[in-house]
């Protein structure tokens, strides 16, 4: 028997949460009224990373970098056009995330919306298997579409199967009787749940599985139940709620504004925007126990003890700072969004770090504590060194559009448009991103400048 050759361990397995369009807005970042009770336990098991920035402020672009470690197209197409590039064949195109992964023998899984696709796929109802977004990605890229008919049916779907025509004809907000299944992250997770049962059967290869919620994404729809918890909640103030003088990313809300509203302005009827901050809250809640289901079905598999467990929101979502309702700007409150870490034997349970971060550090992170080889293309970092210890010092934090790109530092947000003008902000100060103070600190902007320009190009 001694002569017998030892068995490797197996390697840990990955499971990501993306959560759509979440704002760090829970209990465990700071927001005591709300009720986020999985995502909060989940935090106090790993670590919080409470200056996590995306690298862009809209789902495709942000969940490119996500998914491959790089800068990409600021566009919501930005996959399909890498995509488009893999299929042409005429240039390398460096392996996603989980192409990586598969690579290097993890069984490789998404449901629901992790690309910018629910299910990842094109055409004209997003269930088109020849127009795949993430090409030699997934294993099995699943996305269940019950009485919703069809992914695009899902991604706006209200309640019992209503499916989104024009924006025009569809409630911003809805609440409605029922459990978690009348809306689509219902099916979703149930499918998650599948999944991990199915994947955490085969002991011969680690699994990486990818699952992505839809809400709190416009509409807001949620079981009444989850809306319930909020009446009577007294809501925050609205921090800086005006327009903001001078040039900025400012806009004017166009996906928020094209829904029903029933001709009430959250800019200027309180009670209006009261109740759209409790519907996108219900929605965070009702997000939330999704998340417990799928960890819950993790633990009750045994499969806890060696699976890294990664939370993520895509971005963040103004909730009417700077008169904005909705993400597209490069404002603080469009690019901060929630970052939870949480691997097996970790020393720091429950810690908070304050480190800047940013998206593209997680590909890197997770090749790290898997023992996988970190690809040199990457261009992120490993977040592993503050994960051992939460008071290891961040790095600058990167975002675009199409029409300008942003740098956020521990002190500082930079936001230089393509035509030259810059804006400046001090972090430090108590009125944050509502004075431009570029024009008295010419040394910082081209400081500023010059590492945003490196990292982008």
């Amino acid at each position: 028997m001694s002569c017998q050759k030892e068995q490797p361990a197996k390697k840990p397995n990955v499971l990501l949460i993306c959560v759509d369009d979440l704002r760090p807005e829970l209990n465990s970042f700071g927001m005591d009224y709300i009720h986020s009770p999985n995502i909060d336990a989940l935090a106090a098991e790993g670590v919080a990373f409470q200056n996590h920035f995306v690298n862009a402020p809209s789902c495709g672009p942000s969940r490119y970098t996500l998914l491959t470690g790089q800068y990409g197209s600021p566009g919501n197409n930005a996959l399909f056009l890498r995509a488009k590039k893999i299929n042409e064949g005429t240039i390398k195109i460096d392996k996603s995330m989980p192409e990586w992964f598969k690579t290097n023998g993890y069984t490789t899984v998404s449901v629901g919306k992790v690309s910018h696709h629910p299910g990842g796929r094109g055409g004209k109802n997003w269930n088109d298997s020849t127009k795949i977004e993430m090409p030699n990605a997934w294993d099995k890229h699943l996305m269940p579409v019950a009485e919703w008919e069809h992914p695009r049916g899902m991604m706006h779907g209200l309640a019992n199967g209503e499916i989104r025509v024009t924006r025009g004809d569809m409630d911003v907000f809805q609440t409605v009787e029922g459990d978690d299944n009348i809306y689509p992250d219902g099916a979703i997770t149930d499918e998650a749940v599948k999944q991990i049962e199915e994947l955490t059967s085969n002991k011969e290869n680690p699994f990486f599985l990818a699952i992505g919620i839809i809400k709190p994404h416009l509409p807001f729809g949620a079981p009444k139940s989850y809306y319930d918890r909020y009446e009577g909640v007294n809501l925050p103030v609205i921090k800086h709620p005006q327009k903001p003088e001078g040039k900025t990313t400012w806009h004017g809300s166009s996906e928020f504004m094209g829904y029903n509203r029933w001709g009430k302005n959250p800019n200027t009827d309180t009670v209006f925007a009261n109740d759209v901050r409790r519907h996108y809250a219900a929605c965070v809640s009702y997000a939330d126990a999704q998340v417990g289901k799928v960890l819950s079905e993790l633990k009750r598999t045994g499969a806890d003890k060696n699976t890294i467990v990664v939370l993520w929101g895509d971005h963040g979502w103004h909730l009417g700072e700077h008169a904005i309702w909705g993400k597209h700007s490069l404002f603080e409150e469009s690019l901060h969004a929630p970052l939870i870490i949480h691997y097996p034997e970790m020393t720091h349970k429950g810690t908070n770090t304050n480190a800047v971060v940013e998206t593209l550090d997680i590909f890197p992170t997770l090749c790290d504590l898997t023992g996988i080889e970190i690809p040199k293309y990457t261009q992120g970092e490993s977040l592993k060194e503050i994960l051992v210890n939460p008071n290891t010092s961040g790095h600058a934090a990167i975002a675009y559009t199409s029409k300008a790109s942003t740098i956020r530092t521990a002190t500082h947000r930079m936001t230089l448009h393509k035509d030259g003008f810059v804006e400046l902000y001090d972090h430090t100060a108590a009125d944050g991103e509502t004075t431009n103070i570029a024009d008295e600190n010419p040394a910082l902007v081209e400081e500023l400048k010059q590492i945003l320009n490196t990292k982008l190009h």
